[in-house]
């Protein structure tokens, strides 16, 4: 596909209409179809196969713009039967597992599938996402929000439970978003290649201390804890000031990696020799 054509909005696609009064909508294109809102219509034949960034008029003659939409919109779009791990913490996820094309990634905590999303759009096309829940009902909601976003292919999901061993091995990295993380971590070490990425989010302070603990006594090294705190603020050029609300504290992040350590004689020896 060349440049110029990879601008222009496709029959099939999702894009994103922002309309006056800074109003966002997700609509995917289908001949024929239109697109209804109060400030009036808009025909999806008029806005298949012309370039995406620009403006349009509805029949009411109110302007919207058309655009290609990002990770970060259509993650805040999935449809939700759990609380989703917020684009704060996501975006701190995606980099701290060293996420790109071609990893394989677990995942244990399907929810409402927000993460398995973000994961699955950072390690396409040549990556694979593996994913797990106990609640069928979970990974049902998950495999939907998947499909609305193009990106079933890469994941994988099944039902099992993460304190027990998990059908992946050699995995580049791995998350657990469970009520207990330091229960799974038996099956997680399994599951982990030497050097993986592991991630953990718990939303209380004595969670994190009982993971901590834990991962001391599994091979984990380079351990850090992390709380991410978000303020917007009014893009107003002459009243410059923050919005009345905040995304304050949805949760701790836990990351550490995996390591094959040396037998307890092996170490001692290395000492003496030093």
């Amino acid at each position: 596909m060349d440049t110029e054509s990879q601008h222009l909005a496709r029959a099939g696609e999702r894009v994103l209409v922002l309309t006056e009064g800074h109003k966002r909508y997700l609509v995917r294109l289908e001949p024929g179809a239109q697109f209804h809102t109060h400030l009036g219509i808009i025909a999806h034949d008029d806005l298949i196969g012309q370039p995406l960034g620009r403006e349009v008029l509805s029949h009411l003659g109110h302007r919207c713009m058309v655009v290609r939409p990002s990770i970060h919109d259509l993650l805040m779009r999935v449809k939700r039967r759990s609380q989703i791990i917020y684009p704060k913490e996501i975006g701190m996820i995606l980099l701290k597992l060293d996420l790109t094309d071609g990893r394989r990634v677990v995942e244990a905590g399907t929810g409402s599938g927000a993460l398995t999303t973000a994961m699955a759009w950072a390690v396409r096309p040549d990556g694979h996402v593996y994913s797990f829940d106990l609640r069928e009902d979970m990974l049902a909601g998950a495999r939907r929000n998947l499909e609305a976003n193009d990106l079933a292919p890469y994941v994988t999901l099944q039902q099992a439970d993460a304190t027990q061993p998990l059908p992946v091995s050699g995995a580049d990295a791995l998350f657990l978003d469970v009520r207990e993380p330091q229960d799974c971590l038996e099956p997680a070490c399994a599951a982990l290649a030497p050097g993986g990425f592991f991630g953990a989010l718990v939303p209380t302070t004595n969670q994190v201390s009982d993971l901590l603990w834990a991962l001391r006594a599994h091979p984990f090294t380079d351990v850090e804890v992390l709380e991410i705190l978000l303020r917007g603020y009014k893009p107003v050029p002459a009243r410059l000031r923050p919005q009345d609300r905040m995304i304050g504290h949805t949760g701790y992040l836990v990351f550490a990696r995996k390591i094959i350590r040396l037998p307890e004689a092996a170490t001692a020896e290395t000492q003496c020799g030093q």
